[in-house]
């Protein structure tokens, strides 16, 4: 048989592919492990789907504009502004094909969102993992110049510890930095406070979000990006031609257009995230105080992989996550766990509580 392997790229042979968390299909799971709403969206959106399913002979609009025009209301900005893409992931693809090159350098906190250090490496570029403070801040040495620093992804809140960094701390880190510096805010809707307002105060600051969490949009595949007007212009010069759909443009604009169902939504994630916190810290869990979805669970005087396995063998997923090797050096490991519905919480807690 050939060996197809000599016709790739030596990059793609040797990395490791990114592992999104488990999808059980059919089975019948209370399913905490990749930080989706637990809630259906806007009933708006189904109505403008179905509206869209007339209209699927005709290639959609490039530039998402019925999206955009409503997204700038909402945000404050102006509709270009605005980059539109298939989910937040491919924002990422197009900011890392625009800015870092071959051999050049992406900066990230560790541990953080995993995808962008295969995005770097797809693209034949190093990524730079800087450890996180034990409270989940930025180190100095993150502030560090680097003539091959062309990049740098700074999720906020962070996964997987919910944490945020300040904006005086954001804007300290472009003032040092020749590069543009990306706040992914996939979570930011259920945190305090968000960057956009940072981008008329220094143009190199972008900010990306997805409507997968808050808008309960993850099977629908929609993100954006809001930057200054004329990083956005050059950046549709690499986005794919059509990379959002009819389909998908119908449904965020119509989630979008719905902030009344997003302010109840958010409410009640948040409310249950709060309530569950202390109910953990009661099992013995060291529990960070989480802007997100989601909360992160560790422990000092027993090991929770196992627990994590006996979790999903009564039918109940949430992520176990191990830091403790990689370049970065060790940090531990946790479960994180999604923010589900009243439900479907109290039913881990009680098998967490028969598990202990």
């Amino acid at each position: 048989m050939t060996d197809l392997q000599k016709y790739l790229r030596p990059e793609i042979v040797d990395m490791a592919p990114y592992k999104p968390g488990e999808q059980p299909g059919a089975a019948k799971v209370i399913k905490l492990n990749t930080n989706e709403n637990p809630y259906p969206p806007s009933p708006k959106v189904r109505e403008a789907i179905l509206g869209a399913t007339g209209r699927l002979e005709r290639y959609p609009d490039p530039i998402a504009t019925s999206f955009r025009m409503v997204a700038s209301d909402v945000l404050g900005v102006t509709p270009d502004q605005i980059l539109c893409g298939n989910g937040s992931d491919d924002i990422l693809t197009i900011l890392t094909r625009a800015f870092v090159g071959t051999g050049q350098k992406l900066r990230l906190p560790f541990p953080s969102y995993i995808l962008y250090r295969t995005l770097a490496q797809i693209q034949g570029a190093c990524y730079e993992e800087i450890r996180f403070t034990e409270d989940f801040q930025l180190s100095e040495s993150f502030f560090e110049k680097s003539k091959e620093l062309k990049l740098v992804f700074l999720p906020n809140p962070n996964s997987p510890s919910g944490t945020v960094i300040d904006h005086p701390t954001i804007l300290r880190l472009a003032s040092r930095l020749d590069c543009p510096i990306v706040v992914d805010e996939a979570y930011v809707d259920f945190a305090q406070e968000n960057a956009i307002g940072l981008i008329a105060k220094d143009p190199r600051i972008m900010v990306t979000r997805t409507l997968s969490k808050s808008y309960g949009l993850a099977g629908l595949r929609f993100g954006y990006l809001v930057a200054h007007e004329q990083m956005i212009g050059y950046l549709r010069k690499v986005k794919d031609s059509y990379n959002t759909d009819s389909i998908s443009i119908a449904g965020a604009t119509a989630a979008m257009s719905d902030q009344a169902w997003l302010k109840d939504n958010v409410a009640k994630i948040v409310a249950t995230r709060q309530r569950m916190i202390p109910r953990l810290k009661q099992l013995g869990f060291n529990v960070t105080a989480s802007q997100a979805n989601f909360v992160w669970a560790t422990r000092s005087d027993q090991e929770v992989q196992p627990m994590y396995q006996k979790l999903k063998a009564q039918g109940i997923l949430v992520r176990y996550m191990d830091y403790t090797q990689g370049t970065a050096g060790p940090w531990g490991d946790g479960l994180r766990i999604s923010v589900g519905t009243d439900a479907e919480i109290d039913a881990m807690l009680m098998v967490l509580e028969s598990i202990l």
